[in-house]
């Protein structure tokens, strides 16, 4: 074989070599990108969301999806922030505030993904209007339930409320004209009140365990400046949310095909939040 033919054959091999890891090895090292997102313990409602965020995610990002489930509120950002998980998306605005500033931490929302509003219900009314003088309410005890509830009462009419955008509670209350009993109680257990109570304020999750629907609400909260804080979010440590990556699973969240399964699958009950404005 002469000397140029060598050189000729060489050629061919390297070309053949670079697009061998063009076409394999890279792909390959794509595929390999994997982000642990940590969320609660789900029901088929939110499997068929996250299932399709990991679809995306994979064939849109190369980004593989694992998932670590939780049972217990309190361990999500411990493990964000021990590194256990590298995302998590269980909480809205108000939960991550207070977390982040009880535990002197860093972890920011990178992303909006849903907000559920919650609901005033009534056995005895129809309407807002039909609340009659020393009516007692049912609200949540627990600080960001509490606050969410009273800006329930603030936008059906019924009372007002201090400036400002720190959690209310009822010291907050600035005007009550009909003269309204607030009743704080545990925020599982106000659904069984309904009976006795003239209205209840009822979160989506246990109001849906009790059999409420939003059908069944005399006033549901507005989406507007008051609620902003209870849209839930994807969130991450402080130092990565810049991160590529990262902002590629959010981006896997937030499309057509995941708002789509999210009326399918919640209805008017849970809505997707990252195209509102809150304002």
């Amino acid at each position: 074989m002469s000397k140029k033919s060598k050189i000729i054959n060489s050629i061919v091999l390297l070309v053949i070599l670079v697009l061998g890891y063009f076409s394999f090895v890279q792909p390959n090292q794509k595929s390999t990108k994997t982000v642990t997102v940590g969320i609660m313990s789900a029901n088929k409602q939110d499997d068929a969301i996250w299932s399709q965020v990991a679809k995306t995610a994979k064939s849109k990002y190369g980004i593989t999806l694992k998932f670590k489930r939780f049972t217990d509120y309190s361990q999500p950002n411990k493990a964000l922030q021990n590194g256990d998980v590298d995302l998590n998306a269980f909480q809205h605005y108000a939960f991550l505030n207070a977390y982040n500033s009880k535990n002197d931490s860093n972890i920011k929302a990178i992303g909006k993904t849903a907000i559920s509003p919650i609901h005033l219900y009534s056995q005895s009314y129809k309407s807002v209007q039909d609340f009659q003088d020393g009516d007692t309410i049912v609200v949540p005890n627990d600080a960001s339930n509490e606050s969410r509830a009273l800006y329930v009462l603030k936008n059906a009419g019924l009372i007002k409320l201090s400036s400002g955008s720190n959690l209310k509670t009822t010291k907050d209350i600035t005007a009550n004209p009909k003269n309204l009993k607030i009743k704080e109680i545990s925020a599982d257990q106000t659904a069984r009140t309904l009976g006795d109570a003239k209205g209840v304020v009822v979160n989506g999750n246990f109001a849906t365990a009790a059999g409420l629907s939003s059908k069944d609400a005399i006033f549901t909260e507005p989406l507007n400046k008051d609620s902003k804080s209870w849209v839930n979010i994807i969130a991450a440590r402080g130092k990565d949310q810049n991160k590529k990556i990262y902002k590629d699973v959010v981006k896997s969240y937030q499309t057509p095909e995941v708002k789509k399964i999210i009326k399918q699958q919640y209805g008017d009950s849970e809505l997707p939040a990252w195209d509102r404005d809150f304002n």
